[in-house]
């Protein structure tokens, strides 16, 4: 049975592509904060893992615990304040930095870790990037910055990761309807402004867990899927 690690796997797309990859008969680890939230996955092949990805011992510890890992899907993150960078206080960025950076390098340490000692050795590990890495929205100072941060981890972890059979790819995630993108739509409401084009969750999981699925000596590097309609290619 293929195993993987799952962080912010108690809502939104961690939370589907778990349920995905649960059905597709892998035994898959559930990280979040809330061990109730992850009580709700009562699937058997389902292993709860609580622990803030942002505490280095809590996550040394789940990955211990779960042990053999085929792939991790780096997946926790948080938007931070939409607004101005002058209107931005250094707790607020710090908090961004320590989950999008900081807790996608705990995980990815401990993955990297387990995977370059374990029998038979390699794996792969999945970030979850953003178009945000590549284009940014309006208000998003803390969010666009750590994600470009995220893809020169999957680069060179991709590199470092050859040695020891471990690949590393990266998916691009635009408008998947979660409540991080409902929250926005509700600003836009505010201010007057049509919804945003979006696309469904269940879209992100049947794409992670394809590019999850490859053998070995396969590896999608960034994978992009967004809503068809969002402003990203050209004007929009």
């Amino acid at each position: 049975m293929k195993s993987i690690i799952i962080t912010g796997a108690s809502s939104g797309i961690g939370r589907i592509t778990a349920e995905h990859f649960l059905a597709s008969g892998w035994r898959v680890g559930l990280i979040a904060r809330r061990a109730d939230k992850l009580a709700d996955i009562t699937h058997a092949n389902a292993v709860a893992l609580p622990c803030d990805v942002t505490d280095e011992d809590a996550v040394d510890a789940a990955f211990a615990r779960f042990g053999h890992l085929d792939v991790l899907f780096n997946n926790a993150g948080t938007f931070g304040p939409q607004t101005t960078i002058d209107d931005i206080k250094l707790s607020e960025w710090q908090q961004v930095v320590d989950v999008n950076l900081t807790g996608m390098f705990l995980c990815a340490r401990a993955a990297f870790r387990q995977m370059r000692n374990q029998s038979p050795q390699g794996g792969r590990i999945i970030n979850n990037g953003s178009i945000s890495a590549h284009t940014p929205r309006e208000g998003s100072t803390c969010y666009t910055t750590t994600k470009h941060g995220v893809s020169g981890l999957t680069k060179t972890l991709s590199l470092d990761g050859r040695a020891f059979n471990i690949a590393c790819g990266q998916i691009d995630i635009g408008n998947a309807r979660t409540i991080m993108v409902e929250n926005l739509d509700k600003k836009r409401a505010a201010q007057g402004l049509e919804p945003m084009p979006s696309m469904a969750v269940e879209d992100v999981a049947r794409s992670v867990l394809h590019m999850a699925n490859l053998p070995p000596e396969a590896n999608v590097q960034t994978m992009m899927v967004m809503a068809s309609a969002m402003p990203h290619i050209g004007r929009g």
